[in-house]
């Protein structure tokens, strides 16, 4: 991201605009929540039309730097299963909570996942049990389980979690919700995608993207969003993360060409 951001820095100084203004901005935060996003709309940030920097580069084709027009959310939720606490040597006289966990993590592989279609490229959900933490000791039956359930949302759509409440002693809570992205201007999508294409040798796409990033919560308050931005298959997250100069140099030009040829077609 160091990378992205310095491509992203360099190109706003170098840009030559005949129309419109451009603005750079960096945000801290961005995998705690988007504090950094969210304060800044909160303050009044809303620009028309943002190129987020994150990585998208070998979704076509190795190597490729395309763009996204769309990524997926993620919805974090605790669903919490209530019984009643008894001596194992007499289970009937309480409630197992874990019982009734293990019912709600069966309604939880029934949901349907919801799929979208954004600017031609499918984006699909998907909804998995991730933890399930109950009881108390080995002769005690439990009145109380907690299930984690990570769900990773699409634009204009969510799983009916909260439906699972209706059972008896069942409640769910939401512990984190970062909306997902799609882009709502094919003509901006496109001139993107045609300012990538000039800056190297393949064919970018438009692809969708399946981490959530800080456009979610851009696009979330009005701002019209691609995704373009370096990155290393493999290298994620990685304690050695890099990116190579030459994609560096890439972005640099994708988002100096962008601001020009947006600022060209505000006259």
């Amino acid at each position: 991201m160091k990378g992205a951001v310095a491509a992203a820095m360099c190109a706003f100084r170098d840009a030559t605009l005949s129309g419109g203004e451009l603005v750079f901005a960096s945000f801290v935060g961005e995998e705690t929540g988007g504090r950094g996003a969210r304060g800044a709309i909160d303050d009044g940030f809303c620009p028309a039309y943002a190129i987020v920097g994150e990585g998208s580069t070998g979704y076509s084709a190795e190597g490729v730097t395309d763009v996204a027009v769309a990524h997926k959310g993620r919805r974090a939720s605790t669903v919490h299963a209530a019984g009643v606490r008894a001596h194992a040597s007499e289970p009937d006289a309480g409630t197992n909570a874990i019982y009734r966990g293990v019912e709600a993590v069966e309604a939880i592989r029934e949901l349907a996942v919801p799929e979208t279609t954004v600017l031609g490229r499918s984006v699909s959900g998907s909804l998995a049990v991730t933890e399930i933490e109950g009881g108390t000791a080995w002769n005690v039956v439990p009145d109380s389980c907690s299930i984690t359930v990570d769900e990773r949302t699409v634009p204009g759509e969510r799983v009916p979690l909260s439906n699972l409440a209706d059972r008896q002693g069942i409640s769910v809570e939401v512990e984190q919700d970062l909306p997902p992205m799609a882009c709502d201007d094919p003509d901006f999508a496109d001139l993107v995608v045609d300012a990538a294409a000039t800056a190297q040798q393949a064919q970018p796409q438009r692809v969708s993207k399946p981490h959530a990033t800080d456009a979610g919560w851009l696009a979330d308050a009005g701002t019209t969003c691609v995704v373009c931005g370096p990155a290393e298959p493999g290298q994620a997250h990685t304690a050695d993360e890099s990116v190579s100069v030459a994609v560096l140099e890439r972005c640099y030009e994708i988002y100096r060409e962008s601001a020009e040829r947006f600022g060209s077609r505000l006259l």
